[in-house]
């Protein structure tokens, strides 16, 4: 299954697009999680409360933890999580929302193999 050349870390890579229909509620659950955190300090709360308020997609990405998608599978531990959020003009019917583009441009790479990967 797991031979000592294979890396015991995986790169999960997750895009989600996401309509939003109450941009209050979202600012409102974003900045009660800002008031409820006992470890933010105040310069950090008194930021954190600006953007999350001028900013909707600000706000989601304040809701949105990625522990919160791994956490409870067994047999790993998160080692580094990087998200962010943007507001985005979305078309479902577009080919520029296939969300598998980025996976088969990775495929094309390595099967014409750089030649990092070919050198040695």
């Amino acid at each position: 299954m797991s031979t000592p050349e294979t890396s015991r870390f995986v790169r999960l890579r997750v895009e989600v697009v996401i309509e939003i229909h109450d941009e209050e509620a979202v600012t409102g659950a974003a900045l009660r999680r800002i008031t409820d955190d006992p470890e933010l300090p105040a310069q950090e709360r008194v930021h954190a409360e600006s953007a999350v308020t001028e900013d909707t997609a600000e706000a989601l990405a304040y809701l949105v933890d990625p522990f919160d998608l791994v956490g409870q599978v067994p047999g790993i531990e998160l080692q580094q999580a990087s998200w962010s959020s943007e507001p985005v003009d979305y078309d479902p019917d577009s080919p520029d929302w296939d969300l598998d583009e980025d996976d088969v441009a990775d495929d094309r790479e390595d099967e014409q193999g750089g030649a990092e990967e070919r050198v040695g």
